[in-house]
């Protein structure tokens, strides 16, 4: 017979076998979907992104926009900020995601950061702060852009990296460097509603 010693170690044994396994299966479960993850999963919702910290205004005299060396560019902090924002997004449960990116390099540099494997490049996202006339028609196609492609994503979150003056004219915010914007649309594209999200990482 099993002495009463044997019977403890044996009693033991099994039950920290129980817990690890109980932890292993814990820690193999995916991220738990927060209300971020589960509106961005819907047909109704777009995530805008000002692009990361970039020191300065505007861009330089005689830039070129196939020349990052004369653009405003991401500094260190910018780069860190980009990053962060991936990871934070990422631990609220979006874990796929079809972002698109300005052609400015600041932005191309933010969307790559993120790291949602990849990014295109969209013209309806490029800045208009040297011609503010431009701003009715930039917004009427980004709107398409939101329209047409909610209606394709599936399940993945859709994310747009731009400037503050398309987000200000899209959404009526004038947000900050690498700060968020949660958008409501209707099936053209229309704001209906939207929630700043400040930069996270930022945050207390």
């Amino acid at each position: 017979m099993m002495s009463s010693v044997m019977k403890h170690v044996v009693k033991n044994a099994v039950k920290t076998f129980l817990i690890v396994g109980a932890l292993v299966l814990f820690m193999a479960l995916p991220a738990q979907a927060s209300d971020l993850s589960e509106k961005l999963r819907s047909s109704s919702y777009v995530l805008l992104m000002r692009h990361a910290s970039a020191p300065g205004v505007g861009d330089p005299p005689n830039y070129t926009l196939d020349d990052c060396r004369t653009q405003r560019n991401l500094d260190a902090e910018g780069r860190r900020q980009a990053a962060v924002v991936g990871d934070w997004l990422r631990k609220e449960g979006v874990l796929a995601a079809t972002v698109f990116s300005s052609v400015w390099c600041r932005c191309k540099e933010t969307a790559a950061l993120l790291n949602f494997n990849g990014y295109r490049i969209e013209p309806s996202l490029g800045s208009f702060f040297d011609e503010m006339a431009k701003a009715p028609e930039s917004n009427r196609a980004l709107q398409r852009l939101v329209a047409k492609n909610l209606t394709v994503k599936g399940e993945r979150a859709l994310i747009l990296v731009t400037h503050h003056v398309n987000i200000l004219e899209f959404a009526g915010e004038n947000v900050a460097s690498g700060d968020l914007v949660l958008v409501k649309v209707d099936a053209s594209g229309n704001r209906l509603s939207h929630e700043v999200i400040p930069r996270p990482g930022d945050r207390g």
